[in-house]
């Protein structure tokens, strides 16, 4: 691991040290699952995003799922 500085203001430091204690984790390990987090969620837009685009680009054929639907039907419980 690296390690850096970071500058929080004094809220936002006395709030991540008020999580890290009720989590019963250090502040840094706070800090990187929730940075971790962050970055999971910009990856999960820029899915999106490019999927939406994709599908604007690209719109589907009326119809052209209904080949599919008999593949898609759940097995009988």
């Amino acid at each position: 691991m690296e390690i850096v500085q970071i500058v929080l203001d004094k809220k936002l430091l006395a709030a991540t040290d008020r999580a890290a204690k009720q989590l019963r984790r250090n502040r840094s390990a706070l800090v990187r699952d929730a940075l971790k987090e962050h970055l999971r969620r910009l990856e999960v837009r820029r899915t999106e995003k490019r999927d939406r685009l994709g599908y604007s680009r690209s719109p589907q054929i009326p119809g052209a799922a209904e080949a599919w639907e008999g593949d898609a039907v759940w097995p009988p419980e």
